[in-house]
């Protein structure tokens, strides 16, 4: 058995090499939908169906586990699919198998909070605001699922999302470094704008960007501390893994990277972030 992870392209592996680093014995199946991403511009049914499909090919490579490595699948499609999917897939595969996201841990990172914990509502005034800028897709953005989901949590924490059409598709591309960095300034700009004065911290809500923090990094106020998917989310694998030891990760360390799109090399931008040569087989 295996983990999978899935995204829509090379951003999963942002969290992919977090969880590598964490469980280096177990086996891991990478799928990138590249034929398809992005896949934040889509509306909701593509994304869900694009998301189940990804699921489906994990599952038969013989993951009990798949982790959408994707702020817009977890945002959009992962609820459905645990709720109206997965119960009926699962007595059709006869094992089981599940499906998780990256929202969760990246949520309680930034709230210092259990998901299950929700603020008892009361009238005080909240004497200072703690500015949280989200950086993500058009499709997560438009969920709005971090201004709801912390706003349950922390009255004191005001949550401003910025969406950024292009940027994972130019990271996906292998854009230049001068054009990625104009690309993050003008949005970190933008976002400030719009609160009137710099966050106090940041997320980079889609996987992709965390191969350009060091951009976010230069272009926020010097010192602005970023919550990191990646970490979180290996976090709350590991947490998920202790309780639930009936999901088999595997122990051969097994590495194997598919794609719906082109196989074979990567560009630079993602061997740089993985430390090394990386291909992919045909999904």
């Amino acid at each position: 058995m295996a983990i999978g992870v899935f995204d829509s392209g090379v951003g999963g592996l942002t969290v992919h090499r977090r969880l590598v680093d964490r469980f280096p014995d177990a086996d891991f199946v990478y799928l990138a939908d590249q034929v398809n991403a992005p896949i934040g511009g889509r509306d909701g049914e593509a994304i869900v169906d694009l998301t189940r499909a990804g699921c489906e090919r994990l599952f038969a490579a013989g993951c009990d586990l798949v982790v959408l490595a994707c702020n817009t699948a977890s945002a959009i499609a992962l609820r459905r699919l645990q709720q109206t999917w997965l119960p009926g897939y699962r007595k059709t595969l006869g094992r089981p198998v599940n499906v998780l996201g990256i929202i969760v841990p990246t949520i309680e990172a930034a709230t210092g909070l259990p998901w299950e914990h929700e603020a008892e509502r009361r009238g005080d005034k909240v004497e200072k605001l703690d500015i949280l800028a989200v950086f993500s897709t058009p499709a997560t953005a438009r969920s709005r699922v971090y201004e709801i989901e912390i706003d349950k949590r922390r009255q004191d924490v005001a949550v401003f999302v910025e969406p950024c059409p292009e940027l994972a598709r130019m990271i996906e591309a292998g854009a230049g470094a001068v054009e990625l960095a104009t690309t993050v300034e003008a949005h970190v700009k933008a976002v400030t704008t719009r609160i009137g004065r710099a966050p106090d911290r940041a997320i980079l809500g889609c996987t992709h960007y965390e191969m350009v923090a060091d951009m976010f990094r230069a272009a926020l106020k010097p010192g602005t501390p970023l919550i990191h998917q990646p970490q979180a989310t290996a976090d709350a694998l590991a947490a998920y893994l202790a309780k639930h030891p009936e999901y088999l990760a595997g122990d051969s360390g097994g590495r194997t990277f598919l794609t719906t799109g082109k196989p074979g090399a990567q560009h630079i931008l993602v061997e740089t972030f993985w430390g090394g040569p990386l291909s992919f087989e045909q999904a």
